[in-house]
């Protein structure tokens, strides 16, 4: 016979709303009748097999030779050209996806994750005798840092650091955190008050283990689309960064593209800019489309349509 505390667990288990199974078949189900959003997928999934082709070095290496003449238009040699030192167009482009995902990937994860703990401690301490100063103090970091210009801020950040290889994503993880923080932190109250988390109180469970087990399992719908729209603004804040000169600085991206085409344009060359703008285009528009596709999936008040 099992004894009290694990029929209660069992119990507690049974009576969550947002059990993952149920839940996450719901959502993969409104997901693939979203023509948008596969879409979306279908350009993200073609963009991460180029990475991988650039990550492996099948694809994209040979972006700082100066193999070509100034200039030259696109040819079977050069696929969309060579820029003004004459490099191929085309490999600084397709390399510029590793740098994309790299600072994407580094910064939607570090900001989630840190908006994640910081709001799920401010949350479940909202309201808690002699621990309410943890909300507080949470909640007054959140508000110092926005009320800095976002790209005042970042700029700024990545200017004090210069030189440093992670300045640019300290810089963007700073500023990321706060809207997670605060979604996770009123998730994390309405959640501690329901039926099992109160069931797991009153058993003993550590608050550790409560907010491991119950309360943050119970937000991944949040974190997912938050992380989603985190690596969408990542790529861009760099893209802009790196065009004024305080992002990469020993590689090659979109942002220092844009920034060498401003004197090709004049020239009437624009094969870098068109390159550049557009596969940033694309690969925005298929994460914004996924994003969008993924909200609507995993938004809890739609679980009953």
């Amino acid at each position: 016979m099992k004894s009290p505390r694990t029929l209660t667990l069992s119990t507690v288990f049974a009576s969550d709303p947002f059990e993952p199974g149920p839940k996450g078949s719901r959502a993969w189900y409104k997901l693939r009748q979203d023509k948008a959003g596969l879409f979306g997928l279908a350009i993200v999934a073609i963009f991460l097999v180029l990475t991988l082709g650039v990550f492996f070095g099948w694809l994209g290496q040979g972006w700082s030779v100066a193999g070509g003449g100034r200039w030259e238009p696109v040819s079977v040699d050069h696929w969309l050209g060579t820029n003004l030192l004459g490099q191929d167009i085309f490999q600084r482009a397709v390399f510029s996806l590793r740098t994309a995902f790299e600072i994407g990937l580094v910064v939607s994860l570090l900001s989630t994750l840190l908006g994640a703990l910081l709001g799920v401690l401010a949350g479940w301490y909202n309201g808690e005798p002699g621990r309410t100063w943890v909300d507080g103090g949470i909640l007054w970091f959140m508000g110092v840092l926005d009320s800095i210009p976002f790209y005042l801020f970042v700029a700024a950040v990545a200017y004090a650091l210069q030189g440093w290889p992670w300045a640019m994503h300290i810089a963007m993880v700073a500023t990321f955190w706060t809207t997670t923080g605060r979604l996770i932190r009123a998730e994390a109250m309405r959640i501690k008050s329901r039926e099992f988390v109160l069931s797991a109180r009153a058993i003993g469970l550590p608050t550790r283990l409560i907010l491991l087990r119950h309360v943050l399992p119970n937000t991944l719908h949040i974190l997912l689309v938050q992380a989603t729209i985190a690596f969408v603004a990542a790529i861009k804040t760099e893209v802009i960064l790196s065009f004024l000169g305080l992002g990469v600085q020993d590689s090659v991206s979109w942002g220092l593209m844009l920034a060498e085409s401003t004197q090709e344009v004049l020239a009437g060359h624009f094969n870098n800019f068109l390159a550049a703008s557009l596969m940033l285009f694309m690969l925005l528009l298929g994460f914004n489309l996924l994003a969008d596709a993924l909200q609507d999936a995993f938004d809890p008040r739609q679980a009953s349509l």
